[in-house]
């Protein structure tokens, strides 16, 4: 029988970052009535693109193109032009290692590399199970590179299982990394027009302080928000804390592509090296990130970064023509301590309707990833729930 408007499951998804957008498209596509709350102007979370001459996202952003979110955005034509680095400018990444730039990674980190998927272990720290394998230099070095996907202090005191994945991910050849032309705002666009077109109504400027009764509802907000929306104290789990550095540089050729801090967590990247479009004609734009220990200030990764472009980028102080420094504080996807894993975090069905999405609650993948996985499981969850309880749809 079709489905009337009186006779759609209500749903109400609550932030419409790329979790949100997700799961309001999948909820809508299943047909339900889908309305989505963005308590900012416009949508997109922590995958805004910034408007202006300086197209940066929120700290360095990249599509991992292993996952089942890359099969779900292609079907639906969201991913758009994608911007490829060109095999010139991959050959310029830099490891940093001994206090110099070097072109060749570790052998320990290769070495790592070839033990497979789940053989390392959960209830171990990634840095005592690297170090029985290849020494402690070598784990050291390992366990920063992967903060690239990480964005925490302390790599090595993670689960090792974790932290190889992770490391895994990072380092494969040829790399997952994709990155949409200009910028994640695109690809928000998209998602957007698409929910549009599948029905979902979005209204932005729109705070809400209460869970609606109305329906089942997927919150797809930060902890900390979600927190204080469902009144909830248990959920928490642990993300980095970072500071992010962006520059915009006049050109010079023989720039690197991106720095690898092996001495501390850190990564230094020119986007523009694979989307010129990002930055006016004559500069190239460079985004990084720095983790921050508990007693570390913004101050301290900067001057880590700094002492990165001194060694890579001759001349770069006088070359700068904008800069931007921040702090990203819990906004940096979840880390699993030995012993846990992300079944342990923040479960999805929260019981009476209500459902979690986004990168720091119980679903498998990598950053991103974990957005979408949650956020579709949220959305099947909720529009169940509904089907199940037509009075409150």
């Amino acid at each position: 029988m079709e489905q009337t408007v009186a006779t759609q499951p209500r749903i109400t998804v609550i932030g419409a970052g790329f979790a949100g957008l997700t799961a309001a498209i999948a909820a809508a596509e299943s047909g339900a009535r889908v309305t989505l709350h963005e308590s900012h102007r416009t949508p997109g979370g922590r995958a805004r693109t910034a408007e202006g001459p300086y197209r940066t996202n929120e700290g360095p952003h990249a599509l991992y193109d292993g996952g089942p979110h890359w099969t779900w955005l292609a079907q639906r034509d969201l991913i758009g032009p994608l911007a490829p680095l060109p095999p010139r400018e991959a050959a310029r990444l830099r490891i940093h290692r001994g206090g110099r730039l070097r072109r060749v990674p570790p052998a320990a980190l290769l070495r790592l590399l070839r033990h497979g998927p789940g053989e390392a272990p959960v209830d171990s720290d990634f840095l005592s199970w690297a170090a029985g394998l290849v020494g402690e230099k070598g784990a050291r070095a390992a366990a920063n590179f992967s903060a690239v996907a990480l964005f925490h202090h302390d790599p090595g005191s993670l689960s090792a299982a974790f932290v190889h994945q992770r490391l895994r991910r990072a380092a494969k050849l040829p790399p997952e990394a994709r990155y949409p032309r200009g910028g994640w705002g695109g690809l928000i666009e998209r998602m957007i027009d698409h929910a549009w077109n599948s029905g979902v109504r979005i209204e932005t400027g729109s705070r809400v302080d209460t869970l609606p009764e109305d329906g089942p509802v997927v919150v797809a907000t930060s902890l900390d928000a979600a927190r204080r929306l469902l009144g909830d104290e248990s959920l928490r789990w642990e993300s980095g804390r970072t500071a992010l550095v962006d520059l915009a540089l006049r050109t010079r050729r023989g720039d690197p592509f991106a720095i690898s801090d092996l001495d501390a967590p850190g990564w230094l990247e020119r986007f523009t090296a694979q989307d010129p479009s990002l930055a006016p004609a004559g500069q190239q734009l460079v985004q990084a990130q720095f983790p921050l220990a508990p007693d570390e200030s913004r101050a301290d990764g900067v001057a880590r970064g700094e002492h990165l472009l001194d060694l890579g980028f001759p001349g770069w102080r006088e070359r700068t023509t904008w800069r931007r420094e921040s702090v990203a504080a819990g906004r940096t996807g979840a880390v699993d301590r030995p012993g846990t894993t992300w079944r342990d975090r923040p479960r999805i069905d929260r019981g009476d309707g209500v459902f979690l999405a986004g990168d720091q609650v119980a679903a498998p993948g990598l950053l991103s990833e974990v957005s979408f996985t949650s956020a579709l499981e949220a959305a099947t969850l909720a529009v169940r729930a509904a089907r199940l309880d037509p009075d409150r749809a």
